[in-house]
């Protein structure tokens, strides 16, 4: 039973979740701040507002933070963004070039198996 859970765990997949987990998180957190500190100032700057009632609406009594969702969203596109073009993009490349050096290549038949076609083909073409 043990043997299996090393295994497991040893795989290569494994690791690899692990650390994108790990990284993911990292790259949330630069995320998170930049938000804070450049995409809400901005948007409350582009609504005309200050403090807390840039970017949000008031119906019956209850506040309405759209700022922050602009925010949040931009955030999200930025991030997707970034992950595209910077691994999913030379992954898939890395993956494309390694599948194309992995095709074994072709190989030209030697001569004596030219030989052995030409002398197929003229027994074939003789009558019975």
């Amino acid at each position: 039973m043990l043997t299996g859970f090393r295994n497991f765990i040893l795989r290569g997949n494994v690791v690899d979740l692990a650390v994108g987990v790990v990284i993911g998180a990292a790259f949330g957190g630069v995320v998170t701040a930049f938000t804070d500190a450049f995409l809400t100032p901005l948007v409350k700057l582009a609504t005309g507002g200050r403090g807390e009632v840039a970017g949000t609406f008031e119906v019956l009594g209850v506040v309405f933070d759209w700022g922050s969702f602009v925010s949040a969203l931009i955030a999200f596109l930025l991030t997707a963004f970034v992950i595209y073009f910077a691994v999913v993009t030379p992954m898939n490349l890395m993956t494309e070039r390694l599948k194309r050096q992995d095709k074994p290549p072709v190989a030209e038949p030697s001569n004596e198996e030219k030989l052995l076609a030409e002398i197929r083909d003229e027994l074939r073409r003789r009558p019975v």
